[in-house]
């Protein structure tokens, strides 16, 4: 059982949420959770419009962001399809597209003494850097005010050591 009473369900074990906390990434410019399932129809016409591939079926069918096969480029075009309003389309201009930034976990390599910079090589912002630490190796800082949460780095770390949070306030992740 979780830790609030409820059972846990296979998908909260697999996904290593067992205490049920952890909402799907929703797609760019979704509207908050409650108005977003209440005016999705499921319909997958965000997720075909996904050229780089971030969007796919989520619990229930909605439609979720995965970054295990590249990143998102903030195009718009899962918005401009959304019919039911979903995905606000009003201003894609906004550099606010979603409040996820990308937080590197304790099992990241260059953590560790390896060298790795792939996450780094990949922010396109630059919004990851290296600080050198004793002993010669250097690890990964992510500079969240630079941070556009493309999940390009999350979608090149070879060990998943990067997630991509959402986050409620400025300073919200470490």
């Amino acid at each position: 059982m979780a830790a609030t009473g409820r059972r846990l369900s296979r998908r909260q074990l697999f996904r290593g949420d067992l205490r049920g906390e952890r909402a799907p990434l929703r797609p760019p410019w979704a509207l908050p959770e409650e108005k977003f399932t209440e005016r999705c129809t499921r319909c997958d016409r965000c997720i075909d419009a996904c050229v780089p591939g971030v969007l796919g079926r989520g619990p229930g069918g909605f439609p979720e962001a995965r970054f295990s096969g590249g990143f998102c480029t903030f195009c718009g075009d899962c918005a401009r399809v959304c019919t039911e309003g979903a995905i606000d389309a009003s201003d894609l201009s906004s550099p606010a597209a979603w409040s996820l930034r990308a937080q590197i976990l304790d099992h990241c390599l260059a953590c560790h003494g390896v060298v790795c910079r792939a996450c780094g090589d990949a922010c396109e912002p630059g919004a990851i850097r290296f600080r050198p630490m004793p002993g010669g190796h250097a690890i990964p800082l992510v500079n969240h005010a630079a941070c556009t949460g493309c999940g390009g780095c999350a979608s090149v770390c070879p060990v998943w050591a990067v997630r991509l949070r959402p986050i409620q306030q400025e300073g919200d992740i470490p």
